[in-house]
């Protein structure tokens, strides 16, 4: 059986990092030191403000399209209703 390195285990702390940015947290495993601050790390959070607008204007637009499928069959079924000769 191969033994565990200290590499192979996930932290608690380290979830956390991974929930706010995917690529930090595994560049941190891989020994990359963060941006103490500066112009890059200001950046890097006007980074991750945009996207974060950009996932949640996804979400609302998903949404949208889900309730715009639904009241168009809803739509169809009423039209075919009405149409259907008894």
């Amino acid at each position: 059986m191969e033994k565990l390195s200290r590499k192979d285990y996930v932290r608690a702390s380290a979830l956390g990092e991974y929930v706010f940015c995917a690529r930090a947290w595994w560049l941190r495993r891989e020994g990359v030191e963060p941006t103490r601050g500066g112009e890059a790390r200001a950046a890097g959070t006007r980074w991750h403000e945009s996207h974060g607008r950009s996932v949640a204007r996804a979400k609302r637009l998903r949404t949208l399209a889900a309730v715009c499928i639904f009241l168009a069959l809803a739509l169809g079924l009423v039209l075919l209703y009405l149409e259907w000769p008894f």
